[in-house]
């Protein structure tokens, strides 16, 4: 049953969360009234996940964490109502499986918290120098080539780690990430912690499932792989360690620079032996503390973390960024081709689950309350993808076709969600005060410039946009990567781009894309096109866009493919290469004082 709305303002809420909330609404409006100064305030209402937005005033984005992307059909709902009440109509996905409203007006952020709070949800330490949402495979529990479901696991960090006091004031933000097998979809290899379930024997020749735990990645303008903590950590000691790296952060981290005070600065500094002997040497002596998280936790002893699978390649799944077979859309009905493009099916736990497709991470508010009405009536388990759209778990296969009907009829149905056509975008500088670039204009034009071409269904390639170096977009893990930048031309600036090709993850290893050429933004479209086109056209049977790639010469041979995009008109010519997409005025580069800046 749909909720009444009007009750959610009324709802008892957690004893701790009330307090913490009747904390934020006279603090707020302290600020408002001007007892408190603008520095102290900003990091209070980052904790809080509230984020100034380039427009300045009172205009805010409020990030509510989705922790491993789990929500309800009344959160689905709630968050619709969000987006109706507070903001502009719609929320953005982000690749942390986070849910975003932008244009929040602060005096209405309050009443905001409350509202989430009221189903569960929360936009504690989603910004600011804290511990970030966990991050956790999409498919978990429904993977077929998983060792282990890591639902349990994310939730029982999560719960450990929100509102902790080590997760408040740290020298920058930390990100954990869970990944359930090698094929590493939950991103763990650019993390401050990344988590994934691996197997070792036993002296009796039984096996042993558990973790292989990596620290200090990250990406940012100087992206980091993260490093391998020890060859294996036994399941009671997963939250010790993680609680370990997080305190010897703490510890350790650069508190005076914020340009290089991120986890993977770590590595650089000390190197990379002595920061595990460190994060090791806490571990030890972790049983000292009176908040020791030893042991099996409730939640997974409770839930259970059997897996979904037996360990084989997932059929009729989206590709995997470290590069699973790509999908050939054969099928000429719609359903077919939604079927065979986003579809995967569990083997040992015959699980049924399938991708609805949200452009850009964009879901507008009637999109959310379809989703709820949709998981409600079919039983679903519904989660945020890390590539901005949600994954419907648990279907029985009578559902399929009315599943497919239902996401179809509010466009969310695209077949191929997750693959050549599904651009990944931060926000760019529509909200973001560091953005150079309209990146969301520039993965719409994309997207577009697919379809006409034919590409839009292409498996085996994924395109991510960053508006500045910083990589919100994840540039750095795509196939094809653009972060943007401000460019030059006949005396004039103009709005460009930098594309860097064959960034790649999985199998416990993570390769950053490479520079390719540096393109005026209205000509990145044109240069994906013949990109995709040129894949497509000569891979072999099965081949991933990396492996075509290396076959055919490297990044510079495949450049040479745009090299003549790299190339501004004068301005009377084509006044449109001066005008950012979304823009209507002459091309500025304005970056303001971030607050979140993800280096």
């Amino acid at each position: 049953m749909a909720i009444d709305v009007r009750q959610l303002h009324t709802r008892p809420l957690d004893p701790v969360v009330a307090d913490e909330l009747d904390i934020f609404e006279r603090t707020v409006r302290d600020y408002l009234d001007g007892r408190i100064d603008e520095d102290p305030f900003r990091v209070f209402r980052l904790n809080h996940g509230v984020y100034g937005q380039r427009q300045g005033g009172r205009n805010q984005m409020v990030r509510v964490k989705i922790p491993y992307g789990r929500v309800t059909p009344e959160q689905l709902e709630v968050l619709g109502h969000v987006a109706d009440t507070y903001s502009r109509g719609w929320g953005h996905l982000t690749t942390r499986q986070n849910v975003q409203f932008h244009f929040v007006q602060l005096e209405q952020t309050p009443e905001l918290l409350r509202v989430l709070a009221s189903v569960g949800m929360t936009t504690r330490e989603a910004c600011g120098d804290t511990v970030r949402n966990v991050v956790g495979c999409p498919l978990a529990g429904a993977c077929p080539a998983e060792k282990l479901d890591i639902t349990p696991w994310a939730e029982a960090t999560y719960r450990f780690l929100v509102r902790h006091p080590y997760a408040q004031r740290l020298p920058r933000k930390f990100k954990i990430n869970f990944s359930g097998c090698a094929t590493d979809c939950g991103q763990a290899m650019f993390n401050d912690v990344g988590v994934v379930a691996v197997t070792r024997t036993r002296p009796d020749g039984t096996e042993e499932t558990g973790f292989r735990v990596f620290v200090a990645g990250g990406l940012g303008a100087n992206p980091h792989p993260a490093q391998a903590l020890e060859e294996f950590t036994p399941k009671e000691d997963l939250l010790p360690t993680i609680y370990a790296a997080l305190r010897t952060f703490d510890h350790y981290g650069n508190r005076d620079n914020k340009i290089r005070a991120r986890m993977k600065w770590l590595v650089d500094t000390m190197g990379v032996d002595e920061l595990r002997e460190r994060i090791l040497r806490e571990r030890r002596y972790l049983r000292a503390a009176r908040d020791w998280p030893g042991g099996i936790p409730e939640v997974v002893r409770e839930h259970g973390d059997a897996p979904a699978g037996g360990g084989g390649d997932p059929a009729g799944a989206a590709p995997a960024p470290g590069g699973a077979v790509p999908v050939e859309l054969r099928g000429r009905d719609p359903y077919e081709r939604w079927v065979e493009a986003n579809v995967v099916r569990g083997t040992a736990r015959p699980t049924i689950s399938a991708f609805a497709y949200a452009r850009l991470g964009d879901v507008t508010a009637e999109q959310f309350r379809a989703l709820a009405d949709i998981q409600r009536d079919l039983g679903l388990d519904v989660r945020i993808t890390n590539r901005q759209n949600f994954v419907l778990r648990d279907v029985r296969e009578a559902d399929l076709r009315a599943l497919h009907d239902r996401l179809a009829a509010i466009g969310m149905a695209e077949p191929g969600a997750e693959l050549a056509r599904d651009v990944v975008s931060c926000p760019g500088a529509d909200t973001c005060n560091l953005a150079v670039t309209q990146s969301r204009g520039l993965a719409s034009a994309i997207g577009d410039a697919l379809e006409e071409a034919g590409l839009a269904e292409v498996g085996g390639v994924r395109i991510n946009i960053s508006g500045c170096t910083n990589s919100c977009g994840q540039h750095h893990v795509s196939d094809i990567g653009f972060y943007g930048l401000e460019r030059r031309a006949h005396g004039r600036a103009a709005p460009g781009y930098q594309m860097l090709l064959g960034g790649r993850l999985g199998e416990m290893q993570v390769e950053f894309g490479a520079k390719s050429a540096k393109l005026p933004a209205k000509a990145a479209p044109e240069a994906v096109v013949r990109i995709v086109g040129r894949y497509a056209a000569e891979r072999e049977p099965g081949e991933t866009f990396a492996r075509w790639m290396e076959r055919t010469g490297g990044v510079q041979e495949v450049t040479g493919t745009v090299a003549d995009l790299d190339a501004f008109p004068a301005p009377d010519v084509a006044p449109d290469f001066y005008v950012d997409y979304d823009e209507t005025g002459p091309y500025v580069a304005d970056v303001g004082e971030g607050e979140c800046a993800a280096t």
